[in-house]
């Protein structure tokens, strides 16, 4: 079960909703997670895009699951009204499982900040919209170099280079 950090504004429906859901995420009891969503779920990650229905959000969270066994939310804060909840958490996991958008596990411990932004319709949730630094992920995962190291400054080097060519060329 979640731990009971961080602090809350507000007993609403909604809030506690929110609450139960990352629970549910947190126990890997997804039945109990698609029981709290509409039939036409929209759970959008804006690093990666929409998953559309029960059956893609759900693959979504078998496949998170799956190359991060120990993936962890630590609910920071909840605040909501009666239609909405917004979730500050902290995502901490280890990239040890299978691949997960393509990107082959490392390894490597990753930690994110981000913050759901759930709209519930019927005691349901509709819609999540979830906010997180996905450059700060590709980091973690190997994807990008390092903030500020020599592999990041050749990489902006190099984009830079091309970007000036491209003016050059008119294109």
């Amino acid at each position: 079960m979640s731990k009971k950090t961080g602090s809350t504004t507000g007993g609403s429906a909604p809030a506690d909703l929110a609450r139960r859901i990352i629970e549910h995420l947190n126990a890997r009891d997804l039945a109990a997670v698609e029981a709290l969503w509409t039939e036409d779920i929209v759970e959008d990650f804006v690093a990666v895009g929409p998953f559309r229905g029960k059956p893609a959000a759900r693959g979504f969270f078998e496949e998170l699951f799956e190359a991060f066994p120990d993936f962890y939310l630590t609910i920071e804060r909840v605040m909501g009204d009666d239609q909405t909840a917004v979730v500050q958490w902290r995502a901490t996991g280890t990239f040890t499982g299978g691949p997960f958008q393509g990107v082959g596990a490392n390894g490597k411990p990753v930690e994110l900040r981000g913050v759901d932004c759930m709209k519930f319709e019927g005691g349901l949730m509709h819609h999540n919209t979830v906010y997180y630094d996905g450059a700060a992920f590709a980091r973690t995962v190997g994807l990008l170099p390092a903030q500020g190291s020599g592999p990041e400054r050749a990489l902006f080097g190099a984009f830079n280079a091309v970007t000036a060519i491209r003016k050059r060329l008119g294109g």
